[in-house]
């Protein structure tokens, strides 16, 4: 394996191998970051004026772009559900909203060097459909006007299957849609009713043979462990039945319920959720049902089949985590809109207001919308580098990181080594003079290896993240 591209080509075999260790997940199984951004969200400061400005207009123009546009209206209350979210009935809270969207776009735009081209574009929320199909015609022309997309690009939205209107999906493919994330979370009628989100397998069957049929590159199915009501058996049937819809990817949630963070979660009777134990064989199962049915374990709580291209860009030592999770297309700078969107540019995060209010205030007040910003130092990309190549291909290699950082990893990382004995000693990590590499016994607690070398994470931060598992 040459130090130029150490990460590439691990062996299919590496990627097949997956071990549930209960009692180990049970000796190792603590509250810790998903890590989609190193330093994370938590190191967020508040923001200079004119900083936001400055960044995007110093980004460089060669690097190109990943668009995501945050939509946060929902017409219903899914109570697990800790993003972002607006409910309401009035669809025309969205036509104002897409004026104020308008506007910070085209403000950004205008700051920005002209040169750099769209590879990305993801729409999420709350309900991106919740837009009525000319509203988001609209949204996707406006795109299209300011910015200039790669013909081959990866072009994403979330849809809830009840939101879908006849001919939703075909328009979405129409304007150029190639991927689609379906919110499904639990098939059992018992769980949804109880997290208010019901619909039929018969819905969710229609609109996945809808999108293979309209031929859309890839899906994905959302699903989410330790909702209330679920058991062992539930769960298992949910599993079987989604494996038979064949979606290319699979995110799988740990539901954490915290619902001094989340207000809808007090709607849920903490009595009613499964113990931690048939949690835990939950997400074994579903494990061992995906493995079988021949899908990769990408890593944390996502899955595809080896066709799809997230697996293959792991494969091929390309693999990255943003704040969308895992992404194939790492190289690019991520520019957010829309109410508590989040920015990567270079070393430079920055998020725009989570309430509504203050974000339609500044942008009325013709301002860049961002309060909020991180920025790295090179310290950090250091310790980035090593998080997220342990975490997208479950290897870190000493000899690139003395090529590119110009350091000796062993003697810089000599504590963090030896807090990883441990982990050797029970078969979770194998380190050696190549580097640190992750075992399949590891695999599902790769968050845990990868807070070792995170020296951010202190007691000033307890508390508020979920558990691993």
């Amino acid at each position: 394996m040459s130090v130029d591209h150490p990460y590439a080509n691990r062996t299919a075999q590496h990627f097949d191998g997956i071990e549930f260790d209960e009692a180990l997940i049970q000796k190792y199984n603590r509250q810790g970051p998903r890590y989609t951004s190193y330093p994370t969200a938590l190191e967020f400061a508040p923001m200079a004026d004119g900083m936001e400005a400055d960044i995007l207009k110093n980004r460089d123009a060669t690097v190109p772009l990943s668009l995501y546009i945050h939509i946060p209206f929902c017409h219903h209350l899914c109570y697990y559900c800790g993003c972002n979210k607006i409910i309401t009935k009035k669809n025309s809270d969205a036509g104002d909203y897409l004026t104020y969207l308008s506007k910070e776009i085209r403000h950004k735009k205008s700051v920005m060097p002209s040169g750099s081209r769209v590879k990305q574009l993801h729409l999420g929320g709350g309900t991106p459909t919740f837009l009525s199909d000319d509203e988001l015609v609209e949204l996707w022309e406006f795109l299209h006007a300011e910015f200039d997309f790669a013909p081959d690009g990866d072009y994403s939205i979330e849809v809830d299957p009840r939101e879908l209107r006849p001919d939703t999906l075909q328009i979405l493919r129409n304007l150029g849609f190639n991927r689609l994330s379906f919110g499904v979370q639990d098939l059992d009628k018992t769980v949804q009713i109880a997290v208010n989100r019901v619909q039929s397998l018969d819905l969710i069957t229609h609109v996945m043979s809808e999108a293979t049929r309209l031929g859309y590159q890839s899906t994905n199915i959302d699903l989410i462990y330790g909702l209330p009501h679920q058991s062992i058996k539930s769960m298992n049937a949910t599993i079987r039945e989604i494996i038979k819809l064949s979606p290319d990817r699979l995110s799988v949630f740990n539901y954490a319920h915290l619902p001094d963070r989340f207000v809808a979660q007090r709607r849920i009777n903490e009595a009613d959720l499964p113990s931690p134990s048939d949690k835990l064989t939950m997400f074994g199962n579903i494990i061992t049902a995906l493995s079988e049915a021949g899908y990769q374990y990408i890593g944390i709580d996502h899955f595809a089949k080896p066709s799809d291209t997230m697996a293959q860009a792991q494969r091929a030592g390309e693999l990255h985590r943003n704040f969308q999770g895992y992404a194939i297309l790492g190289e690019c700078d991520l520019i957010g809109f829309g109410v508590s969107a989040i920015s990567q540019i270079g070393a430079h995060i920055t998020q725009n207001p989570t309430a509504l209010a203050d974000y339609q205030a500044a942008i009325r007040d013709g301002k860049l919308p961002a309060v909020k910003h991180i920025q790295s130092e090179p310290k950090d990309e250091l310790r980035r580098h090593i998080i997220m190549n342990l975490l997208c291909h479950d290897y870190m290699n000493f000899g690139y990181l003395r090529e590119r950082f110009g350091i000796e990893p062993t003697q810089v990382f000599a504590d963090e080594i030896a807090t990883l004995h441990d982990m050797a000693a029970d078969g979770l990590v194998q380190i050696d003079d190549d580097g640190i590499s992750i075992l399949p016994k590891g695999r599902i607690l790769g968050r845990n290896v990868a807070m070792v070398f995170d020296e951010y994470l202190s007691q000033k931060h307890a508390g508020r993240f979920s558990k691993v598992i």
